[in-house]
């Protein structure tokens, strides 16, 4: 059974839940790291916290909050994760593609419900190419070690 660590802000906590239950009809093992009620909380610390297990589990993450933006930057500073912030379906495609992306961030304010779980789907029926895609994505990881 595939695993898939999920996360939202208080923004998208109702299509979180959503997406969770899409998740597990679909025969995935969710880690719901939050949030567990549309009360305020910080999206950098829910990032981190999907992320760290996204990690240290070996598996791929889903963040959501109002646009998807903010979580994605937070999920993008963590060394390892390669978060893409998707709006369509060919993006997502192409974020696993061609980016090896382990991490997708929605935004409940811009994506609608169906279009959330269209977006979901192709992301997860994609696959990472490899090949010249591969030596592109080691240049991206090399980039964590540059000096500041």
């Amino acid at each position: 059974m595939k695993k898939i660590i999920i996360g939202s802000d208080q923004g998208a906590f109702e299509l979180k839940l959503k997406v969770k239950d899409m998740l597990e009809n679909m025969g995935y093992q969710v880690t719901d790291c939050g949030s567990y009620d549309p009360s305020s909380v910080d999206y950098p610390d829910i990032a981190k916290d999907v992320c760290v297990k996204v990690l240290a589990e070996n598996t791929i993450g889903i963040l959501l909050c109002g646009t998807g933006i903010g979580m994605s930057i937070a999920a993008n500073k963590i060394n390892g994760i390669r978060c893409a912030h998707c709006t369509d379906t060919y993006s997502a495609a192409m974020a696993k593609e061609h980016n090896d992306a382990n991490v997708i961030a929605l935004g409940a304010r811009i994506t609608g419900e169906e279009l959330a779980y269209c977006i979901i789907k192709s992301w997860l029926g994609a696959e990472f190419q490899g090949g010249r895609h591969q030596v592109r994505v080691n240049k991206m990881m090399e980039l964590e070690s540059l000096d500041k």
